[in-house]
């Protein structure tokens, strides 16, 4: 038996004495800051006045300001590519994606660049393995954050991407890939069509699944069919966040950032165990993110995982803070449907409503209001929506005066219990 099978944990930082852990990080931060201020010019105008006393306390990093997401858009067009974050040139990364918006993100020149192995670790990834990597490789960088963390492992990658179904059934067959990669509803859909066609999926019996919420149904639908699936909650800017393990209490928060909780909106820690906005500071050289708040919503857990991890702890994603939305592993953003509605003047006023539909998949829905009632654009507009955020969405007309006057452009009426 390969010796990295009985392991539990991938390294010893992830059991090591929290006082400890903590000691390090703020050691690593305070390096971090003085090196974001000389490196990326966006920190080292927006940390200016801070003085020279180092950053080596939460007290202390908790009175810098917040940056959002949602301001990256204005600020790469401002300051392309990076809107100034980057610490190292473009000539010295080794990839750049473009996430919906479109918001740019480099990769830095090194293995396992967002820290992914650490969650498939935790789910049971081990080296050997053949990972069927269902994540997309073009533009967005999930399928390089998975397949690099696969091979940081010792395992084998199948780069299978999105969409195929048909052929992607055939390569399984035919592979018999151990572990899979991807969101979990691609997972489900390849187990059905699987079953419906007489393919042989079997192989399959650990997945590392992110972009989406898990649900528990669909939990206990790959459960039933033999896949034991833990889920991982990172960004495209920031690599892993946090990950579930075995305990399958809350998730473990990744060894190399600092996360806060603070109020939504705000740039002050919330009580212990109330729900907050996520803000996390890398330890990253290439692409520093100091205070960088993704818009998510989460909630710390008290005490260490059952699992042995000593690292904190939080409860997985809870919701956006802002008007985004995650739909089917990309992002929705309420500028997106700015620029979908300013083509189109004849719509009044609009709606995407996102919910779930009879077997928990994502769903969208364009709701429209015109002055005279329906027109015929729908094809169009639908086209429109799939061109600007990547994702297939319905347009239906409403009657006027029909949609809240409450300025919300995106409303997600799922429900991640």
């Amino acid at each position: 038996m390969n010796p990295d099978a009985m392991k539990s944990f991938l390294d010893d930082l992830e059991t090591r004495p929290q006082e400890v852990r903590e000691r390090a990080l703020l050691r690593a931060l305070a390096d971090q800051i003085g090196h974001a201020r000389r490196e990326a010019p966006y920190f080292k105008r927006l940390l200016a006045d801070i003085g020279d006393a180092p950053v080596d306390s939460r007290e202390a990093l908790a009175r810098l300001p917040v940056t959002r997401k949602a301001d990256l858009h204005r600020l790469q067009r401002e300051e392309p590519p990076f809107g100034g974050f980057a610490a190292r040139p473009l000539a010295r990364m080794a990839r750049v994606f473009s996430s919906p918006g479109p918001i740019y993100e480099p990769q830095g020149a090194r293995a396992d660049f967002w820290g992914m192995a650490r969650a498939l670790y935790a789910a049971g990834f081990r080296a050997g393995d053949l990972v069927y990597n269902t994540f997309s490789y073009h533009f967005t960088p999930a399928g390089f954050m998975f397949d690099s963390a696969a091979q940081a492992l010792g395992c084998p990658v199948f780069p299978a991407g999105v969409g195929q179904t048909e052929l992607q059934l055939e390569a399984i067959a035919h592979l018999r890939p151990v572990a899979y990669a991807g969101t979990p509803s691609f997972l489900r859909l390849l187990l059905e069509k699987g079953e419906e066609a007489g393919r042989d999926t079997s192989s399959l019996t650990k997945a590392a699944v992110s972009g989406e919420a898990f649900l528990p149904a669909t939990r206990e639908f790959l459960a039933q069919r033999g896949v034991v699936a833990y889920q991982s909650y990172g960004t495209a800017d920031l690599g892993l966040i946090a990950y579930e393990t075995p305990a399958r209490e809350g998730l473990v928060v990744d060894e190399g950032i600092l996360v806060e909780i603070l109020e939504p909106g705000g740039t002050q820690p919330v009580a212990p165990g109330e729900p907050g906005e996520v803000v996390v500071t890398t330890l990253t050289a290439e692409y520093p993110l100091i205070r960088f708040s993704t818009g998510d919503l989460s909630a710390e857990l008290p005490g260490p995982s059952p699992c042995g991890r000593t690292n904190r702890r939080i409860r997985g994603w809870m919701g956006r803070a802002d008007q985004a939305a995650k739909v089917r592993g990309m992002f929705v953003h309420p500028f997106q449907l700015s620029e979908v509605l300013r083509r189109y003047p004849e719509v009044v006023k609009a709606r995407l409503v996102i919910e779930h539909d009879a077997q928990g998949n994502d769903r969208m829905r364009l709701l429209c209001e015109t002055a005279q009632g329906s027109v015929g654009v729908s094809d169009a507009l639908a086209t429109t929506l799939r061109d600007l955020t990547k994702l297939r969405g319905e347009v239906e007309f409403v009657p006027p005066q029909s949609l809240p006057a409450d300025g919300r452009l995106i409303e997600d009426r799922r429900s991640f219990e």
